[in-house]
């Protein structure tokens, strides 16, 4: 029972921290711009699509046993 005395008031300052950080993170705009983060890799893969097109040049693949070029 008396660990209570000290379990309670820790749960109390974990919470208080935790509501702490949540109006934290809301004041400094974390949560503004939330669909941006989910489109930037699919803007990146096709940013690789249009830079490794099939008629673009790319070094051709070494014979096997040979030792790498480049």
């Amino acid at each position: 029972m008396t660990i209570l005395y000290a379990l309670v008031p820790m749960a109390l300052v974990l919470c208080l921290l935790a509501v702490w950080a949540f109006f934290w993170a809301v004041n400094t705009g974390q949560f503004e711009n939330l669909d941006s983060a989910e489109v930037s890799p699919l803007e990146e893969d096709l940013q690789d699509d249009l830079t490794n097109e099939p008629g673009a040049s790319s070094p051709a693949p070494s014979a096997p046993g040979a030792p790498p070029s480049g």
